[in-house]
């Protein structure tokens, strides 16, 4: 039966069904997961079809085999892929669109996939836009095996079937159970049955079916009349179609321009292409023209109807030119490719290539055909290709033939590379260095093959013929290395033939390679063929060229390529004097090539006279000769710089006559021009070349090109002159160059009338929005934070990821930490900010510049935050801590899985925008109905539970997770959160036990964590669980930061707490002392126990501190605990206290280092004064002792200013310092002795 494949009866088979209680996936995750990728494939698929109205065989298998690789097909998977199977893949041919729709079927099956009459019917409908022939019968039995009941829209495409196939008897059957069903009778049953009668040739019959439709209430609409047409279409009936259009318009109905493309399509395709104008009359051209005529287009293609395709496509400018200039693009891109891909012949595509190319529809039809035949590995006609661009004066290029050379290199293709050289040679194009050393030398195995082609003598010829000069002394060298003495020695004769070959042919070899050939000669002992060797050096200097030029001129041989050698010899000299005395002398035999590098050479050298005089010489010589793109720009540039403006616009208008290649490297070098020109603030220059440039075609406008403009004002500083050429480039092409930089400067002028002009433009151009980044942007560059931070919290103001990108790239270039940090800081609270991209960038910044410590507290920040870090930042991360061998405190392929991957019901995006409580309640819901997440989810949400207190819930949340989720554990983060928590309600115990899973599992908790579990113990007095947490992270301490005056002070304070104060002594007074004998080993400090000691009020406790400090400082010499307790008076306000530790124990005020940091430190707190008395005493004192008077000066005005009291001692030392120095003193110095103290 034609209507099936051998293997169609497992299409049609039942899906079994599986019993049993699956774990790992419960029926709803899987359910979840198959919406997912329902959408995902939707969503591809859509897009596609929106864009293009149709979709590839690449995307459509590329989709199936990744819902494939899922193992989980939903019914909607398989409904959506069988249904692409159709006329939504124009560039298939119908057969391999039906191959595909059973292979679709058959697999899915195979994965699980239940099909119902919706699949079945859209299995038919694949066959019926595929013209596939099967049984309807047949069709109809295999839905019964399948236990699916048809409906009304299976026998109504069944009948469609018979129809086509002309079988009335056949769709009557049907008809008739669908009247025994009592099926309502449609008026697509109607259109397939005028279809049918049409088929069978019974035209009356078919037109009849309208009355019958009416007789039974339905009135014929659009699809029947369209069925009618189509059916006068096969029969190349030009007149009754025209009838059927006129009566239907009279009726005002119409059909739309997808209508009218099936009747062209029919006629077409019964050989009737003469009538597709008339149709084409009748278009209306809607919205959705161009990609149907473009789908209909490669239908037709496909189906070997490329002259009506080509009809229908030259409909297409008259409509693109509506939206585009003629020169914006290249008509017929698709069209071209298709042909190619179908293998339409040689001569059909020098055709369309022809009337595009006369129809000025496309730029170069023939090679883009070309690239199109090398794309698709087409051999033969890439070559016969490039014989017909040749033949049409086409330049071609070596590297057009890579792509072949490369087929040919992966199957070590001798002869194939052989050929392509051949048909090289035969097109006159000669391959290069690089085609010959990375496309045919490593076709070859091994050196044998080279040594075979040695022994034919022709090679020389052949070879010369193939190749470039060098790339002969390429091939030579690799050949002579690959040989051994012995081989040399016995192919000498053959060698020297070949030398004394490139000697008669005046072919010479780089001097690189020469010494690399002669290096090997000497080393194989051949002396005589290193004299032979001689005739191939191009170690010829420029007086032996001269001598070479002489000889040939005086034996009257030809000198243009030994001239030609010389004058570039001197060029790469920068010779330029002697080489314009070489050119004058031998003028008559000049050539283009060393005119060229003569020009080239003069515009280096600034010389415009001789570099425009030469110009004209060449031209005079042959007026069609044009220049290289790149001469002719230096040429523009040498003009421009010298004020030679008309002429350098001339070159630019000749470059458009002689029709120059322009290359995005073209457009570039447009912009360096014009940029030098306004670094010389050029206004005219500026102006008028880009005006040149713009007018003549050789770019479009754009931002970069248009920078210029505004940029010569800048450097003029004329910011308003500035201004007013960027408002003017908006008008004129629809840019707003250096927009950033001119707010930039008005906000540093403070040019607020100005600044407002531009808000004001910027707002009505581009919006508020636009404006208040613009504005935003420019207040950050340029330090001013607080407005920057007014504007970013604009009510209403939401989150432009590509702006702030823009400006956080701009930030990373620039490395401008400052700004960057100041700006991820303020859009902390923007609304869809996605904080973790923010991070991202000032982590890109750290590892640029290099700064691991601002990386980690980058890091610090976002756990601070919340901040869940993708895979992406997290290595980055990694990265610059480890180049600066610090230990990364996560492990990465852990911390890849923190955040959410989900998008269907995924709480770590729902946490994000509603409360961290009702993402919970809605997770219970789903806990109901038993609906799983993945774990990001779940690690995300307890996260941000107990950001909120919420310990009990987290720990729910928890055990819901390690119920459902095999192996499922908090990562450290979260972990370390737990901890905190914990440790705040006081559960202490359990805090202990979720730091010894976090230990025992290799994770490493965060420093903050057991810092305050330590505190917490401390308080409780409880030095064993101290001791206990000291040995669990013992191995971790060094590498998360974790200091051992955390576990002593700690100590201490349990035995203060314990009310044991000699033991707390007895215990830190030793490693002060001890400390002394090794001077490299960091000063303990006891900060933290005077601290707590102090805010706490345990006076007897701080006695016994106190003595022991002061016996420190007496007898070991030892001021760091005195030092302490003297900066935590002053921080607590007890002054009198810090004044008497200070009286007693003078040495604090040498301790300078740790009394400036202090100072600085209590500067930065809001709302205290930047001086205090005590400090003042302390902070002078340094200053006596270096005798600094201009610093303590100074500290007196600022203690002045300040009204803040200055004791006696401090006046006493001031007016030491002054009177030393001769200066007077300013106020009454009291009768205290410095040293009274």
């Amino acid at each position: 039966n034609p209507g099936f494949p051998h293997n169609i009866s497992r299409l049609f088979a039942v899906a079994p069904h599986q019993k049993g209680k699956v774990q790992e996936e419960p029926v709803l995750s899987i359910q979840n997961k198959q919406a997912q990728n329902f959408d995902w494939a939707l969503n591809k698929l859509d897009s596609s079809v929106r864009r293009t109205g149709r979709i590839t065989r690449a995307l459509l298998l590329r989709i199936f085999h990744d819902m494939c690789r899922t193992g989980y097909p939903s019914s909607n998977q398989a409904l959506l892929l069988l249904r692409s199977c159709g006329s939504l893949l124009p560039e298939v041919p119908l057969c391999e669109r039906t191959e595909l729709a059973h292979m679709i079927w058959g697999k899915l099956q195979d994965l699980g996939a239940v099909y119902d009459a919706s699949h079945y019917n859209a299995l038919l409908k694949v066959y019926l836009q595929n013209e596939h022939k099967f049984s309807p019968t047949e069709f109809l039995s295999k839905m019964e095996e399948a236990n699916v009941q048809p409906n009304r829209v299976t026998y109504q495409r069944l009948i469609a079937a018979y129809c086509n196939e002309g079988d009335i008897e056949g769709a009557s059957k049907i008809l008739g159970f669908m009247k025994m069903k009592e099926l309502p009778i449609t008026e697509a049953v109607f259109s397939s049955l005028v279809t049918g009668h049409a088929r069978t040739g019974d035209m009356e019959n078919a037109e009849n079916i309208l009355s019958v439709m009416r007789d039974a209430g339905i009135e014929p609409g659009p699809d029947t009349y369209l069925a009618l047409l189509n059916a006068y279409a096969e029969k190349g009936d030009i007149n009754n179609i025209k009838q059927i259009l006129e009566k239907v318009e009279k009726m005002e109905g119409n059909f739309m321009d997808r209508d009218l493309m099936q009747v062209i399509f029919s006629l077409a395709k019964a050989g009737y292409p003469q009538y597709v104008q008339d149709i084409m009359s009748h278009m209306r051209y809607e919205r959705g023209y161009i990609p149907d005529a473009m789908n209909l287009t490669l239908n037709l293609i496909t189906q070997g109807l490329e002259d009506t395709a080509f009809q229908i496509f030259k409909s297409f400018p008259s409509l693109l030119s509506e939206n585009h200039s003629e020169s914006s693009m290249d008509y017929g891109n698709f069209f071209l490719r298709h042909c190619v891909t179908t293998d339409k012949p040689l001569s059909k595509l020098k055709q369309f290539c022809d009337e595009l190319k006369e129809a000025n529809m496309h730029s170069s039809p023939l090679q883009f055909t070309l690239y199109c035949a090398l794309e698709s590995k087409k051999a033969d006609l890439a070559i016969n290709l490039m014989k017909t661009m040749k033949e049409e004066g086409l330049p071609l290029r070596p590297h057009y033939c890579w792509p072949l050379l490369v087929g040919y290199q992966k199957e070590k293709n001798v002869q194939g590379t052989i050929g392509v050289l051949k048909a090289m040679h035969e097109l006159g194009v000669e391959p290069d260095v690089e085609t010959y050393t990375n496309y045919v030398l490593t076709n070859f195995d091994d050196i044998q093959t080279f040594r075979a082609l040695l022994q034919v003598i022709i090679l020389v010829e052949c070879f010369l013929l193939f190749f470039s000069t060098e790339a002969v002394g390429y091939f030579l060298y690799n050949l002579i290395d690959s040989m051994s003495d012995s081989e040399v020695q016995a192919k000498e004769e053959h060698l020297r033939q070949y030398f004394h070959q490139l000697k008669k042919m005046n072919v010479v070899i780089p001097t690189n390679i020469y010494r690399g050939i002669h290096n090997l000669l000497d080393i194989y002992h051949v002396p005589e063929l290193i004299k032979v060797c001689g005739y191939i050096n191009t170690e010829l200097g420029v007086s032996a060229l001269e001598e070479e030029l002489e000889k040939l001129k005086a034996e009257k041989q030809p000198i243009g390529n030994v001239l030609k050698q010389l004058i570039v010899a001197l060029c790469a000299e920068e010779n330029m004097q002697k080489a314009l005395e070489v050119k004058a002398k031998y003028e008559p035999d000049m050539v283009v090539g060393g005119y060229a590098a003569l020009i080239n050479l003069c515009c280096r050298h600034d010389n415009v006279e001789d570099a425009m005089n030469l110009k004209e010489e060449v031209f005079r010589k042959d007026s069609s000769v044009a220049l290289d793109t790149n001469k002719y720009l230096a040429l523009v540039q040498v003009l421009g710089k010298h004020g030679r403006l008309e002429d350098a616009i001339n070159i630019l208008k000749e470059m458009k006559e002689k029709d120059i290649p322009i290359k995005d490297t073209t457009v570039t070098f447009f912009f360096h021009i014009l940029n030098a020109a306004a670094m010389r603030g050029g206004v005219e220059t500026v102006n008028r070349l880009h005006e040149s440039i713009l007018m003549l075609g050789l770019a479009k406008p754009s931002t970069n090109l248009c920078s210029p403009l505004i940029t010569v004002h800048l450097e003029k500083d004329d910011v308003p002159a500035a201004l007013e050429a960027t408002i003017d480039c908006y008008k004129k092409y629809g840019t707003i160059p250096r927009l950033h930089d001119i707010l930039c400067r008005l906000i540093e002028q403070g040019n607020t009338d100005l600044l407002q002009k531009a808000m004001d433009f910027m707002s009505q151009e581009r919006g508020e929005m636009t404006m208040l980044y613009d504005i935003f942007f420019a207040f950050l560059n340029t330090g001013k934070y607080k407005e920057a931070k007014k504007i970013i919290e604009t009510p209403g103001l939401r989150a432009r990821p590509a702006r702030l990108q823009w400006f956080a790239e701009k930030c990373i270039a620039a490395n401008q930490m400052e700004t960057l940090e100041n700006m991820v800081e303020m859009t902390q609270k923007l609304f869809e900010c996605d904080r973790e991209q923010m991070y991202y960038y000032l982590l890109k910044l750290c590892k640029i510049s290099n700064d691991w410590q601002k990386a980690d507290a980058t890091w610090t920040k976002m756990q601070e935050e919340n901040v869940i870090p993708r895979e992406r930042t997290l290595r980055l991360l990694a990265d610059t801590l480890k180049n600066n061998g610090q230990e990364v405190p996560f492990d990465v392929d852990v911390n890849a899985l923190l955040y959410a991957t989900s998008m269907q019901c995924d709480i770590a995006i729902v946490f994000f925008f509603i409360l961290c409580v009702e993402a919970y309640n809605i997770l219970l819901e789903a806990q109901k109905k038993y609906i799983m997440f993945p774990p990001s989810a779940y690690s995300t949400l307890i996260k941000a539970l107990l950001a909120e207190g919420c310990l009990e819930e987290a720990i729910k949340v928890k055990n819901i997770a390690e119920t459902h989720i095999k192996g499922f554990t908090l990562n450290d983060a979260a972990s370390s959160l737990l901890i905190i928590t914990q440790v705040r309600r006081d559960y202490l115990k359990d805090a202990m036990s979720t730091l010894k899973t976090v230990v025992e599992s290799d994770m490493v908790p965060i420093p903050l964590a057991v810092t305050r579990l330590i505190q917490a113990l401390a308080m409780k007095g409880d030095l064993e669980s101290i001791c206990a947490v000291e040995k669990m992270v013992e191995n971790l301490a060094a590498s998360i930061g974790l200091s051992r005056m955390l576990f002593v002070n700690n100590t201490v304070l349990a035995h203060i707490k314990n009310n044991n104060l000699d033991m707390a002594v007895e215990y830190i007074e030793p490693l002060f002392i001890s400390g002394m004998q090794n001077p490299d080993s960091p000063i303990p400090s006891m900060s933290y126990v005077f601290r707590k000691v102090i805010e706490e009020r345990l006076e007897p406790a701080l006695e016994k501190l106190s003595a022991m400090a002061e016996r420190l400082v007496n007898q070991f010499g030892v001021y760091k605990p005195a030092t302490d307790l003297f900066l935590q008076y002053v921080d607590a306000g007890r002054v009198d206290d810090a004044r008497f530790l200070l009286q007693r124990c003078g040495g604090i005020a040498e301790q300078k280092k740790i009394l400036m940091a202090f100072i600085a430190k209590s500067s930065q707190k809001p709302g205290q004064k930047l001086l205090t008395d005590i400090s003042c005493n302390f902070y002078f004192f340094p200053l006596v002792l270096d005798n600094d008077l201009a610093s303590a000066k100074t500290l007196f005005e600022k203690v002045k200013a300040a009204n803040i009291h200055t004791d006696e001692i401090f006046l006493k030392r001031l007016a030491v310092l002054l009177r030393n120095a001769g200066e007077p003193v300013p106020f009454t110095e009291p009768p205290v002795s410095v040293f009274s103290d």
